[in-house]
């Protein structure tokens, strides 16, 4: 049984082993291989954003036409749209592993408190739940960009470019969200995090130009994270690489470390008091 004082310590210390972490990993497989439900929700993370080009993007572009954005590059509505929705399933992916199921395993199986029994620390199992949520995310986003390069929405070069960019989403938003169901009391909880998270679908230049709104609204679309995420994608997507994409960048590499940092130090204080 691993004492909390050493829990504690070894957090302190910063020391994560790759190998235990890739044990949380390897038990999420275990878990998903065991019946054919979890397969369920995978294939429906992915249609949820497919379904809504072919409506949105390529529906409602149909009447739309051309967007003329900000720095003067022109695209087709449906060209606009697809990369927001691949970053909304990268997101998706991360978010759905990272609160539901994690604050079920947290909260209710215990399934941390078994993992501590063994020498993993809080630290490697907030790693190890965070990367698997990025490999969840991964088979989205991965699934949709061959959609994308298939409906000549992208290049196989910029999309290939573009699937590492979706691994920094989903591992930014993965860990916000591992670190706000540490503080969730029930179930009824979630609907904030689904309202927030319906409202940066909406609100985050997904299905028009950010310049389009009042400039106080812009200015708080510029503070979401995922504005940040479809910024960084559309720009790979569509070859639009600028300097403007490093803060992007920082912006989910910042978000990443705090969501990680806060999840790792509230689990070592629930679950080693």
């Amino acid at each position: 049984m691993v004492t909390t004082y050493a829990v504690a310590r070894a957090f302190r210390s910063g020391i994560i082993t790759p190998s235990r972490v890739g044990a949380v990993v390897n038990r999420n497989v275990g878990a998903l291989r065991s019946g054919p439900a979890y397969w369920l929700v995978l294939l429906s993370g992915f249609f949820e954003p497919v379904l809504y080009l072919l409506s949105i993007g390529i529906g409602v572009g149909a009447l739309v036409g051309d967007l003329t954005l900000k720095d003067g590059q022109v695209l087709s509505y449906a060209t606009f749209v697809a990369p927001a929705m691949l970053a909304v399933s990268a997101m998706s992916g991360a978010l759905a592993e990272t609160t539901f199921n994690f604050f079920f395993k947290f909260k209710y199986v215990k399934t941390y408190d078994a993992m501590l029994a063994t020498p993993l620390r809080p630290a490697e199992i907030a790693a190890g739940e965070l990367l698997w949520a990025m490999i969840r995310g991964s088979l989205y986003t991965g699934a949709f960009l061959v959609v994308m390069v298939a409906m000549g929405l992208t290049s196989a070069g910029w999309a290939l470019l573009a699937f590492p960019a979706t691994w920094l989403v989903g591992l930014a938003f993965g860990a916000v969200g591992m670190a706000v169901s540490t503080y969730i009391r029930g179930w009824q909880d979630f609907d904030l995090i689904t309202a927030g998270q319906f409202a940066m679908f909406l609100f985050s230049g997904t299905f028009s130009p950010v310049q389009d709104y009042p400039p106080a609204v812009e200015v708080l679309i510029a503070v979401t994270p995922l504005y940040h995420a479809v910024e960084l994608i559309r720009g790979i997507t569509t070859g639009a690489l600028g300097w403007a994409m490093l803060g992007h960048v920082a912006y989910l590499l910042v978000m990443m470390a705090l969501g990680l940092y806060v999840a790792s130090r509230r689990l070592t204080t629930v679950l080693c008091r």
